[in-house]
């Protein structure tokens, strides 16, 4: 197990290097990067008009002298040749140092633990709901394959499911937001939370959260319930189920004690992807929908405005959580079936 352990661990060294290699040379093709974005903005706010981005030759930066050019360049780090700028990024990597951003001026990490109680507030109440619900619902439906139930839930959760997050919300918004008024057209809290009682800050938070929420819950919901289903279906027809009944079990405890753990082996294992996920998902579009000030809107601006630090801060701290989540659930095949041997 050790050895598997360290094996994975080194295999991750390459797999982030290949990452950040990838984006660090696709960065250097993008046409209207941040020089040329600050002397768009600098020619417009002079009444210069918009210069025109884009081009490796930074056609912007005509009529801009050669060296209030070069300060800028050396303002954002461009004065010094690719590689060696991927080199220094990788040493700042290695410390954990995420850079600045340059048209925000706060530190990456600053920014991350900015939007991330807005995302995690998403990715939590998604998370727990898609599980604490999804799960007794699969197993129900397992139980009951092919009844009433089944078909008619199975039809509510296809259908769900086939609905995009950001039409559901959308329609959740215009009916329960604008028509009705039961719920906020926008933000996490109301603009007097800080002057509420501790009870009114609670229910004022989980009136603003309710809306996007629903409107997340139901893809991730569909996933899981049918996955469970189709797990313990799976495990139900298997022989030792027949030989559990045959020696006289009841059917709750053949579902319980003998069912249970296996056909969760699919679902658990996944538990710490989407824990961890929940912390640093992002939904873009359910963020901008709602006007919530996440991870996702972050993500999405960053690279609109060229802010190559934050793309690429992110990008590493996100890839290597990912890869850690990976092998984390890797080894929770071992904790809930002893008979794997990675070895």
């Amino acid at each position: 197990m050790l050895a598997y352990i360290l094996k994975r661990i080194l295999l991750m060294l390459p797999t982030l290097l290949g990452v950040l290699l990838l984006t660090f040379v696709v960065i250097q093709f993008v046409p209207g990067g941040p020089v040329e974005q600050y002397l768009a903005e600098a020619k417009a706010g002079a009444g210069g008009g918009g210069g025109e981005g884009g081009g490796l030759a930074y056609r912007g930066a005509q009529g801009v002298d050669a060296q209030r050019l070069a300060e800028i360049k050396a303002l954002y780090g461009f004065d010094k040749p690719a590689h060696e700028r991927f080199v220094q990024m990788l040493g700042q990597f290695a410390r954990f140092d995420l850079g600045r951003s340059f048209f925000q001026n706060k530190d990456v990490w600053q920014l991350i633990q900015e939007k991330l109680p807005v995302s995690a507030s998403l990715g939590l109440w998604t998370f727990f709901i898609s599980y604490l619900v999804a799960v007794p619902l699969g197993i129900a439906k397992a139980v009951r394959a092919g009844s009433r139930f089944d078909l008619l839930t199975t039809l509510v959760i296809l259908v769900g499911y086939a609905i995009p997050g950001f039409v559901l919300g959308l329609a959740l918004l215009v009916v329960f937001g604008g028509q009705l008024q039961w719920f906020p057209l926008r933000g996490l809290t109301s603009s007097h939370w800080a002057d509420l009682s501790l009870m009114g800050k609670v229910v004022d938070y989980l009136w603003h959260i309710t809306l996007p929420v629903l409107a997340m819950v139901a893809g991730s919901f569909a996933v899981t319930a049918m996955l469970t289903k189709n797990a313990f279906l799976e495990e139900i027809r298997k022989q030792y189920v027949l030989t559990a009944r045959a020696k006289g079990l009841s059917e709750r405890q053949v579902l319980y004690r003998h069912v249970f753990r296996n056909a969760l082996l699919p679902i658990v294992t996944g538990f710490p992807a989407a824990f961890i996920g929940a912390f640093f998902t992002g939904s873009l579009l359910i963020e901008t929908l709602f006007s919530l000030d996440g991870l996702g809107l972050l993500s999405y601006e960053s690279v609109i405005r060229r802010d190559y630090p934050v793309v690429l801060g992110t990008l590493y701290l996100f890839t290597l959580i990912g890869l850690v989540t990976k092998l984390i659930s890797d080894l929770c095949y071992v904790w809930v079936d002893p008979r794997v041997k990675f070895d």
